[in-house]
């Protein structure tokens, strides 16, 4: 029997019904985990009092802030951020944050 033989069609529709079955698999794990964190996302409480934080967007950063304690919680990488906006940048931040605009 020579090597270089064609598959047969049976073959083919093996791979190919394998291949679409592994797609299939891997995109419900896929879905599974996207809306694992999207439901982490919804959900996070604030570590101090226990209350729905809400996100806020402050001069490109991503502001995690509790409405009935008033805490403040950054995400990995936001510190950094905030590190690089200006002098009279940061005060206008905080100053959103804690609802005193600045001039």
């Amino acid at each position: 029997m020579p090597i270089d033989e064609k598959p047969s069609r049976n073959e083919d529709e093996y791979f190919v019904r394998r291949d679409a079955e592994l797609i299939r698999e891997r995109r419900a794990k896929l879905d599974a985990e996207r809306k694992a964190r999207e439901e982490t996302a919804q959900t996070l409480r604030c570590p101090r009092c226990g209350a729905t934080l809400q996100e806020q967007e402050l001069q490109n950063v991503k502001i995690d802030s509790c409405p009935s304690c008033k805490g403040v919680w950054l995400d990995a990488g936001e510190l950094e951020i905030l590190t690089h906006v200006e002098r009279g940048g940061l005060s206008r931040v905080f100053g959103d944050l804690l609802g005193r605009r600045q001039p």
